[in-house]
């Protein structure tokens, strides 16, 4: 309970709450420290004068602060806006906010000019209220405070908390110094003494019916019982009835039938009491396991103190057991010459010890204060909360229940993600390296000699795409043991061993030229001077399918593993990088799944059927790409003829991805094509036509292009025949497939295809 008791006081006066009223910006305030905080403000100067001469509400909040606090914090503090408004001395309260004496306003008679002619009167003054805790300034109307509702819940709170806080109770009807009371009449409402209740309260007569309760009971009883029903600010003789849904407040029957509140939804006054006791307990549940994870972590920080002072002073213990001997007998040999200069780095060195010692303690115990307030406060309102929620008053509790069911909402966004984290580990991670003491001296300095930690995969940036695979990972966020390099290492595709596939600095790696429709398992190490960490979690990729199931055994023992560097090979030789394929395939088929790609096309081409069938829209050629590019193995795929009108001169063949998009394909060096109309075929690169072949396409024929990157080669058929001789020979680098036509021509790509039976056949032959 004693956490509450903030919540219970008063920011102006610092004492517990008399005769509290609610502000319209849901904070409270004693009534008395209400009338001393009161300035005196004309009329033009009120909020409503100022939105009629064109400044906003936050104009007229900013000019009201800056008017209630002098710039200089001298203790006093003036009204701006008018010449003629006095300078009135403030104080301050024990919360540190600024009291104002009541200001006594002039009278309005009026005035003479010494001339002796009569002036007009002063402009009439308003009373303006600026809460202490929001400083959102609040203008009066004729009532002056009497429009504020009293927070009767908060009352019953305060009453409850300081007679729980009593020690015994005491007569009430002692003259001098009262003795523990024995009974409570419960109809007299009077605690009475044993002497006291058979001098003035004897069992006989009317009295002899009522009833008397054990003190303690009593205590309760009083408590429990109903009090004063709340009337309405705005009617004095009508009692709250309902609720006012946008204005969020209670009202009378007068309100609703003549009132402001006429037009406003409203809604029983009961009902709206349980549904907001009901959110407010709601909102309490979250910020209860909120607080409990806070206590929790205090325990925590308070133990990594301990443990930060109990580590320091135990590396220095065994330090000094394990290598005093062999330190002595190097220091022997090396002392004359380094005896000035290590006394000075020694110096150094001890003071980054204690610096990083006072740093680490300094900011736990900043977190540990830092979440013990905000933990008091926290349960504080906790405490607070659940005794608004005990009352049985519905229009009190309702006057304020909005802004509860706030503040609790906001304090537990407060305990956001991070907050229960520590900010400091307790590791002194340092040792002293003296190898190269002679020729360093002066750039000696403490260094980690501890293995790092595993690193971590990052499962959701990991990805495979046709026979390729990306893996990405980092270091743990706590550990503060830096890693040099990364071992990635992946299986054969088929469960054997682990091979090494990349080993260098960077955490991100693609390997291509996997297997088709093979699981791999990925795991990654990082090693530093001082060797190698453990290594992660494996991973378990799935590359594309392709026709085949799974290579054979013949062809498997025709792959060739390439050899990586080690990491001492790495650490000698920083520069070096490696992210390599773990099989060089030869003579091995890649079956890839692709369409076209409409991100890189040229704006005319019209996409369909999941963008395997393109047309254009222009009557000039354009050039669309495939999504996928190859650099390895051998590539089929083809491409049917939907449409054919006119006999235009479509082109099919593999391109860069930067090749012209408004021209004919292989009228630039990016492009390698076969164009063909209904009667012959060329093929052209750079703008350069060759080997003009007879035979044509018409609707319904099949255009074939394969490219062999183990001869490196590129081939064309027509409906399953070979198109010529070998078209293009030295294709290199990562070539996409393309076509370019007009808007007399579709076709439909088709992909996952086998090598077509010419080559195949030719291939045998070769060999």
């Amino acid at each position: 309970m004693e956490e509450m008791e903030e919540e219970l006081k008063c920011p102006v006066c610092g004492s517990f709450y008399r005769e509290p009223i609610i502000l319209p910006c849901s904070h409270s305030l004693c009534l008395a420290c209400a009338r001393n905080i009161l300035v005196q403000t004309p009329d033009s100067e009120s909020p409503q004068s100022r939105r009629a001469s064109g400044l906003s509400d936050y104009d007229y909040l900013d000019l009201d602060k800056m008017s209630l606090y002098s710039e200089a914090d001298s203790g006093y503090g003036s009204y701006g806006g008018f010449a003629s408004a006095p300078t009135t001395p403030c104080q301050k309260s024990p919360n540190g906010v600024r009291v104002f004496p009541p200001t006594m306003p002039a009278p309005h008679q009026p005035h003479h000019h010494s001339s002796g002619a009569l002036l007009p009167p002063l402009p009439a003054r308003n009373q303006c209220l600026t809460c202490p805790q929001c400083h959102r300034s609040l203008l009066l109307d004729d009532r002056g405070l009497r429009g504020f509702a009293k927070n009767r819940v908060l009352e019953g709170v305060i009453e409850r908390y300081q007679q729980s806080k009593a020690a015994a109770l005491r007569c009430q009807l002692c003259e001098k110094s009262p003795k523990e009371a024995t009974v409570m009449c419960e109809q007299c409402d009077v605690f009475y003494c044993e002497p006291c209740r058979l001098r003035c309260h004897p069992p006989r007569g009317p009295l002899a019916k009522h009833r008397l309760l054990p003190p303690a009971q009593g205590r309760v009883s009083r408590r429990l019982s109903p009090r004063k029903i709340s009337t309405c600010t705005d009617h004095e003789l009508e009692n709250h009835s309902m609720y006012c849904v946008q204005c969020k407040m209670p009202v009378c029957y007068q309100c609703l039938e003549e009132g402001k509140h006429s037009s406003h939804e409203v809604k029983a006054l009961g009902a709206m009491w349980k549904l907001h006791k009901s959110q407010l307990s709601q909102a309490l549940n979250g910020l209860s396991d909120r607080a409990k994870e806070a206590k929790e972590f205090l325990v925590q920080l308070r133990n990594m103190v301990q443990q930060i002072q109990v580590q320091l002073s135990a590396d220095k213990e065994s330090n000094h057991k394990e290598n005093s001997v062999e330190f002595e007998a190097c220091l022997v040999a090396q002392c004359d010459a380094l005896i000035d200069a290590l006394n000075r780095r020694k110096v150094q060195l001890l003071a980054r010890v204690n610096k990083e010692h006072e740093h680490k303690l300094k900011v736990v115990r900043d977190q540990i204060s830092h979440c013990t307030v905000k933990l008091r406060q926290t349960t504080g309102l906790m405490e607070y909360c659940l005794e608004v929620i005990k009352e049985n008053d519905p229009s009190g509790f309702l006057q304020i229940s909005d802004a509860l069911i706030r503040r609790v909402h906001l304090t537990e966004d407060q305990w956001g993600k991070g907050t229960l984290t520590p900010r400091m580990t307790t590791d002194f991670d340092l040792n002293l390296d003296s190898a190269p003491l002679l020729q360093s001296i002066h750039q000696l300095d403490f260094v980690q000699m501890k293995v790092p930690a595993p690193p971590i995969l990052q499962m959701e940036e990991c990805c495979t795409h046709n026979n390729s695979a990306t893996l990405s990972w980092k270091q743990p966020p706590m550990s503060m043991v830096q890693a040099e390099g990364y071992i990635l290492e992946l299986d054969d595709g088929n469960g054997g061993q682990f091979r090494e596939v990349f080993v260098g600095k960077e955490t991100m790696c693609t390997v291509d030229g996997l297997h088709f429709n093979s699981t791999y398992n990925a795991r990654v190490k990082a090693f530093n001077k001082a060797g190698v960490s453990q290594y992660s979690k494996t991973l378990v990729l799935q590359t594309s399918e392709g026709p085949y199931p799974r290579m054979s055994a013949s062809l498997a023992a025709r792959l060739q593993i390439n050899t990586m560097p080690s990491p001492l090979e790495f650490l000698q030789n920083s520069e070096q990088e490696t992210c390599v394929s773990p099989v060089d395939i030869k003579k091995l088929v890649a079956v890839a799944w692709f369409a076209f790609d409409p991100g890189s096309a040229h704006s005319d081409i019209i996409f369909s059927n999941d963008n395997l069938t393109v047309t254009c829209n222009s009557y000039d050629d354009r050039v669309v790409l495939g999504k996928t590019g190859f650099s390895k193995g051998v590539h089929y795929w083809e491409l049917t003829i939907d449409r054919y009108d006119n006999h235009p001169d479509p082109a099919f063949g593999v391109a860069r991805v930067e090749v012209l998009k408004d021209v004919m394909l292989g009228k630039d060096d990016k492009a390698w094509a076969m164009y063909v109309d209904n009667n012959r075929s060329w093929f052209m690169h750079n703008n350069s036509h060759t080997n003009r072949t007879e035979g044509g396409i018409t609707k319904g024929a099949t255009v074939g292009v394969l490219l062999d990157f183990t001869r490196r080669t590129l081939t064309f058929s027509i409906n399953e025949e070979q198109q010529g001789p070998v078209a293009f020979e030295n294709m290199e680098g990562l070539l996409f497939p393309a076509v370019s036509l007009n808007r007399n021509v579709q076709v439909t790509l088709h992909t996952g295809l086998p090598i077509p039976g010419f080559y195949s056949s030719r291939a045998s032959i070769a060999s």
